[in-house]
């Protein structure tokens, strides 16, 4: 009963911010996440599948051995009453565990209060003018990208671990994150009929990525998962640094990042500067974004996917995340009010580390 309180009030009791960023996020959690991280990647498949696996059958077990030695409705009333006692307690501990491990990151800043951002500046023309510039980029980068090819599915790129340590840094926080080497799990194939394109377990601390994924796809939705390894659990935020960390890296990363931002920037525009933007693609970027959607069409159940989402749209309004699934989409608003200096470097409002 005891983990059980201690669950309700770590749920519902404030915890400032900045107290947050101070002593978790920016204190003990790097130096956990570099040894877990560190761990797990000697592993070459999920561990997380594992503990999945281990609560449930441990569940199981000591339910029906409750429920079978019971004769009496007096004793079965008993035992099922032990059943909820015991999964209320192992909900408590998971959920404990969870936010010492990973969870706690959703409660420190946004980014939009470090950087130097300026909202005047989120307008839908600023919006229809980042839709060109990222066609265009993707124009410039097709050719180069693919002559430059793509890392192996389950490797670390290294130009791209190099690059998201940079951009780690020009956002002011201290200490490089261990990048997580790229799994596939169990659950790839929940993975594919919901079109979540990747996880990161928040109790070994690795990059979970879907099978399904294009060569072209793959450098973003690492460094997003990168990024939360990081501890930037606001998927708004991680969407920013995973993007700062592809537009910085090789000519197939730049690539990757700038597609990512098209799809999301021309996402909300009205219909005349969709097709404005669409028309100033070239052959190379139409096809792979057309390849994009024929994957969805061909693995995505509309079902899944809308309860998935909705499940997930929950978890996260659940952890202070008041925009839930809707904070995909702030990548695009810090894009266009952050500033920049050469090179997309992004200014702060704090001191940038060493």
């Amino acid at each position: 009963m005891a983990l059980v309180a201690l669950a309700a009030a770590a749920a519902w009791v404030p915890m400032p911010p900045s107290t947050v960023e101070r002593w978790y996020s920016q204190g003990a959690y790097p130096v956990l996440q570099r040894l877990t991280t560190a761990l797990s990647n000697r592993v070459p498949f999920a561990l997380f599948d594992l503990l999945v696996i281990a609560i449930a059958a441990t569940w199981i077990v000591l339910a029906v051995r409750d429920i079978a030695g019971s004769r009496r409705p007096r004793s079965l009333s008993l035992a099922l009453g032990r059943v909820v006692l015991r999964t209320a307690v192992l909900a408590a501990g998971l959920y404990v565990a969870f936010l010492l491990l990973w969870g706690l990151n959703y409660r420190r800043p946004p980014l939009v209060e470090t950087l130097a951002f300026d909202a005047h500046a989120v307008t839908q023309e600023a919006a229809r003018a980042l839709a060109r510039t990222s066609a265009d980029q993707l124009n410039a980068l097709d050719a180069r990208a693919h002559a430059d090819g793509w890392p192996r599915a389950d490797a670390v790129d290294a130009r791209l671990s190099e690059a998201f340590a940079r951009a780690h840094r020009q956002l002011g926080r201290s200490g490089d994150a261990v990048v997580g080497r790229p799994k596939r799990t169990l659950f790839d194939w929940y993975f594919r009929r919901t079109a979540l394109d990747g996880m990161t377990d928040p109790f070994f601390l690795e990059t979970l990525v879907s099978s399904s994924l294009l060569r072209f796809e793959r450098p973003f939705v690492v460094a997003h998962e990168w990024s939360h390894l990081a501890g930037f659990a606001d998927e708004g935020d991680a969407n920013f640094l995973g993007w700062l960390a592809c537009v910085q890296g090789s000519p197939a990363a730049q690539y990757s990042g700038w597609l990512f931002l098209y799809g999301e920037t021309v996402a909300g525009l009205d219909r005349p500067a969709q097709s404005d933007a669409a028309a100033r693609l070239a052959a190379g970027p139409r096809a792979d974004l057309a390849a994009i959607r024929a994957r969805l069409v061909a693995e995505v159940s509309p079902a899944m996917r809308t309860a998935g989402w909705r499940v997930y749209d929950q978890y996260l309004k659940a952890n202070r995340l008041g925009a839930g699934v809707e904070s995909y989409a702030h990548v695009v608003e810090l894009v266009l009010g952050v500033r920049f200096g050469p090179g997309w470097t992004p200014q702060t409002l704090v001191p940038r580390q060493p």
